[in-house]
């Protein structure tokens, strides 16, 4: 294990969260420590937040975080708590990480094989218009970037690995998308 993948604590990823199998259906529930040692399968929230003019937030991720620590990302996340939706997990995580408090929209799922450990990953998306406060425990920087910005740095050492999957997913996705025609 290098850098980013070497947990700094194991107790930091201490929690209950829901094993599930290949389909995302629950199998059992299990410390999320020991579903990353073992490699089960369990859900991870991320959220992608823009500011009104399109940017995207990027973050460096704490010298002393868990996983991936002092590292960039362009989602803020975490696991999914016991009996908590992907929707509900994205909206606490995002209070938690940034203070804003909203409900994120829904833009993708993929089974993630992770660098630490495989896992489901939603993928949510969300406009902010207000101050950010960061949690220091959980953003030690951030800027707001254009998207191509966030694609070049996305192939930097410093950027978390599991994060370029799902950047490319999603650039995908949305490339994808067809806007039916309104009537005026």
């Amino acid at each position: 294990m290098d850098r980013a993948t070497e947990p700094t604590d194991r107790t930091e990823r201490s929690e209950p969260v829901e094993r599930v199998n290949e389909r995302d259906e629950i199998v059992s529930v299990v410390d999320r420590a020991e579903a990353i040692e073992r490699g089960w399968l369990h859900r991870i929230a991320t959220v992608v937040c823009r500011d009104p003019a399109g940017r995207v937030l990027v973050h460096r991720r704490p010298a002393d975080a868990a996983l991936f620590p002092g590292l960039l990302n362009w989602m803020l996340g975490g696991a999914v708590r016991v009996g908590e939706s992907y929707e509900t997990a994205a909206a606490r995580e995002l209070a938690e990480e940034t203070g804003v408090e909203t409900r994120p929209r829904f833009v993708l799922k993929f089974l993630c094989e992770g660098v630490i450990s495989p896992y489901w990953l939603a993928l949510h998306e969300v406009v902010i218009d207000t101050p950010l406060r960061p949690h220091p425990a959980e953003v030690a920087w951030y800027d707001w970037l254009p998207e191509s910005e966030v694609h070049a740095l996305s192939r930097h050492e410093d950027f978390v690995p599991d994060a370029r999957e799902a950047l490319a997913r999603y650039r995908t996705h949305t490339q994808t998308q067809v806007t039916a025609p309104t009537d005026i």
